[in-house]
């Protein structure tokens, strides 16, 4: 991509200081997301790269793609971290899970800084659709940091 191609990309990837050898998106990924964001439609993208729309389709879904498998690995590496880890079974009442939490905080001598409210709607927005009302459809884990923040991941196990 040329500077005067897309100087609004570009410019905005120096201003945030994006590095491509230390990052999982490339370049081009980059700069098609930034252009996104910046309100840009996918054929202007295309035309401002000479490429085609369905091109830029492409780099900007495998771009989406390489930041949730990151954000899956984040979430993976916090929860290995985690001195507190909850199992949540499938089936169980969403109003339950603060008390095991709770429970497993206390032998552990970690403080939750969430009330059982807060706790719960944390639970049930970090699940997405593995919590439907009040019940767990699927199972979960909730781990919690020694500085008391709550991390929630659908587990298959």
């Amino acid at each position: 991509m040329t500077e005067n191609g897309a100087s609004g990309a570009v410019g905005l990837l120096e201003e945030i200081g994006f590095e491509a050898e230390r990052s999982v998106l490339t370049r081009r990924q980059a700069e098609v997301l930034a252009l996104r964001e910046r309100g840009a439609a996918q054929a202007d993208i295309a035309a401002r790269l000479g490429t085609s729309r369905a091109n830029v389709s492409s780099v900007e879904a495998s771009a989406r793609a390489n930041i949730e498998k990151a954000r899956e690995t984040v979430a993976f590496a916090e929860a290995l971290r985690a001195p507190v880890r909850v199992p949540i079974k499938q089936g169980t009442d969403l109003y339950d899970v603060p008390s095991l939490v709770y429970d497993a905080c206390d032998e552990a001598g970690v403080k939750v800084n969430h009330t059982a409210p807060e706790l719960m709607k944390i639970v049930g927005d970090g699940a997405g659709d593995a919590v439907a009302g009040r019940e767990v459809k699927a199972r979960l884990y909730v781990g919690v940091t020694s500085g008391g923040a709550v991390r929630v991941r659908r587990s298959e196990a």
